[in-house]
């Protein structure tokens, strides 16, 4: 079940909501103004390369932190 990054279209403001189907992403609303003109964002984190092993394509996105020291 993904979670999901939206932003408000009416107000701006920006929220995750876990999304269990897409027939359900009808319903997504905005927290802060309840207006249904919300938008899907695209992540950073969501476009990993596809890899099966999560663990070394989360430490190779740019999601990581960088070890600055």
């Amino acid at each position: 079940m993904p979670i999901y990054e939206y932003k408000c279209r009416e107000c701006g403001d920006k929220f995750e909501k876990l999304v269990r189907t897409s027939a359900a992403e009808k319903d997504v609303k905005c927290p802060a103004c309840d207006s249904p003109l919300v938008q899907r964002q695209i992540s950073a984190c969501g476009m990993l390369s596809g890899s099966a092993d999560f663990g070394a394509a989360a430490s190779a996105s740019s999601c990581a932190p960088s070890g600055g020291g």
